[in-house]
């Protein structure tokens, strides 16, 4: 049984245990193993190459970058930003080396005020938040742009 866990500094990690069980003709259990394995490269590639491919149908919607004004350090428990103050749907792309990218722009006039925290979602209001971030204050003006990039890498 393989499991994806939350290292508790926020990166992710994927694990796998192999079980094996061999019996007899009579169906009698002869002998048991298990052990840890490690996760190929190739298969951390091709698992960032599925989200990226998999945006265009409904089994992968985590695109959408929200922003917000709320300072309260971010937690594994979060399910929300503390104060949203917009949310853009972003273009996903697979950088290269396991990494999966959402970039989303905030145009004029959109999400304006001392934007502190960043949130990944699978919706284009509530839903599942994926990643959050709290960051020193950005001033966006009601005329200025901000473009948010979030990668992440599975290791």
């Amino acid at each position: 049984m393989s499991d994806i866990k939350d290292s508790g500094d926020g990166s992710l990690t994927l694990k796998g245990r192999w079980y094996i069980s061999l019996y007899g003709p009579d169906g009698q259990l002869k002998e048991e193993r298990e052990g840890p394995n490690v996760i190929a490269t190739n298969g951390k590639e091709m698992l960032v190459q599925f989200l990226t491919s998999a945006i265009s149908s409904a089994t992968n919607t985590f695109r959408y970058i929200a922003i917000g004004t709320d300072s309260t350090a971010e937690a594994a428990a979060n399910t929300a930003l503390g104060t949203e103050s917009s949310r853009h749907t972003g273009t996903v792309s697979y950088v290269s080396n396991q990494i999966y990218q959402v970039k989303a722009t905030f145009a004029t006039g959109s999400g304006t005020g001392n934007i502190r925290e960043y949130g990944l979602f699978n919706s284009s209001s509530g839903g599942t938040m994926l990643s959050r971030d709290v960051e020193a204050g950005v001033d966006k003006g009601a005329n200025d742009t901000l473009t948010c990039t979030l990668q992440i890498t599975v290791s």
